[in-house]
Formats: C-alpha cells, structure tokens, sequence
C-alpha cells in the first residue's frame, strides 16, 4: 500500500505530524493509525478468505478476469491502440520503418 512511500517521503509526513499535533499528541497518533490500518487489513484478508470459502472454486475463476482489467488499467493510451489495432507494430507511431516489428 506504501510501497512507494520513500524515507524522504516518510520524513516529510512525521515534521508535518510534528507540528500539526506536536510532540506530545504524535505517538498517540501514529499508534492509533497503526492500530486503524492493521484492523482493515484483517477485515480486508477475513473478507478474501470468506468468499474463498463461499465461491469455491468459481472465487479463482474470477481472479483471471480481474487480473486482465488490472493488466489493462496499467497500459498506457498508446500502448493500448499498437497493442490491439497495430497488432504491436508501433513503426507506424514511432516512424521507425526500418526496424523489424517484433525487434
């Protein structure tokens, strides 16, 4: 979820929390948005293991589906028309006709 947080990033947000709340409201704080992210974390995995359980194998044959929407979410407007109307020949976008499509 943080994963692209960096220290920088993580050191502007605790100066900020320092003088937001100051120093003697800042641990109570982070340990309440501890606490907050790691109980939604647990309701999010009971939920997954629950309609695991209920769908059965039909909870993975969802999961292909999705996945391909996620797949396509990523790719970029561009990426999209040379993958589906150029069939991955971007010579035409790009101006390189020399070049061989796939290489």
């Amino acid at each position: 979820m943080f994963g692209s947080l960096s220290w920088e990033h993580i050191l502007v947000l605790v100066v900020v929390g320092l003088v937001v709340l100051g120093p003697e409201r800042l641990p109570g704080a982070i340990r309440w948005t501890s606490t907050a992210l790691r109980q939604a974390r647990d309701y999010l995995s009971g939920v997954t293991t629950q309609l695991r359980d209920d769908l059965g194998p039909e909870f993975d044959d969802l999961r292909v589906p999705l996945s391909e929407l996620q797949r396509l979410r990523g790719m970029t407007p561009r990426a999209a028309l040379t993958k589906h109307l150029l069939d991955g020949d971007d010579s035409f976008l790009t101006g390189n006709f020399d070049r061989p499509a796939n290489g």
